[in-house]
């Protein structure tokens, strides 16, 4: 009895961790990056993000603006105080800058999910900066 209560809390205490996000484990490229030479200072970048099941961008924030397209699987982003979403491929969303992305991560814990996005920031600054704890 003792074996099945202890092996019964083990499953349970795996599963429980089954579906919490995998962080910094996403592939970011950079597909284009230029200066914009009407807007001194700023720069405009181009990159994908790659997700395998299960796996998310950690909470961030980011000086620039952002719009990001689902070119592949679901994803799901909740930014400031506003309710997640999950978006499908062929679907897109809209980040203002100095936005808070308290979740951007793939919704399936099977299929793969690619985001393209588009950024206009600060020439040097980050893409992102992880949100404190």
């Amino acid at each position: 009895m003792k074996r099945l209560l202890a092996t019964t809390l083990i499953l349970a205490s795996l599963s429980a961790h089954a579906h919490d996000p995998t962080y910094n484990k996403e592939t970011l490229k950079v597909l284009q990056e230029h200066a914009l030479s009407n807007v001194p200072g700023k720069k405009v970048l181009m990159l994908t993000v790659d997700y395998a099941p299960g796996q998310a961008t950690v909470p961030h924030s980011h000086t620039g603006t952002a719009v990001a397209y689902v070119l592949e699987g679901q994803v799901t982003s909740r930014v400031n105080d506003e309710k997640a979403i999950t978006y499908k491929a062929g679907e897109s969303f809209y980040e203002p800058a100095g936005s808070r992305h308290f979740e951007s991560s793939n919704a399936s814990q099977t299929q793969p999910a690619k985001l393209l996005v588009v950024m206009v920031m600060d020439d040097k600054a980050e893409v992102l900066t992880p949100l404190p704890q």
